[in-house]
């Protein structure tokens, strides 16, 4: 018996982070246990088995700055 195992395409995470907004301005760099909030998103987003790599895209200096210095990588949009 012969079984045949196609290859998946490879998939990547992107987690999109916004900084303005109307009803929670800066809210990805919201201070959750001491961390930002893209840090949480970040490692949950890791944790899935079926990306590949995981980064974030953003058009904001602010968490391009934050996520560099917590070790995400980072998208310019």
């Amino acid at each position: 018996m012969t079984t045949t195992t196609s290859k998946l395409p490879k998939c990547y995470g992107i987690i999109p982070a916004r900084y303005r907004s109307s009803r929670f301005p800066g809210k990805p760099l919201a201070d959750i246990l001491g961390r930002p909030m893209i840090w949480h998103v970040y490692e949950r987003a890791r944790q899935c088995t079926a990306l590949e790599s995981v980064a974030l895209a953003t058009d904001d200096d602010r968490i391009r700055t934050a996520a560099e210095n917590w070790g995400i990588p980072v998208v310019m949009t």
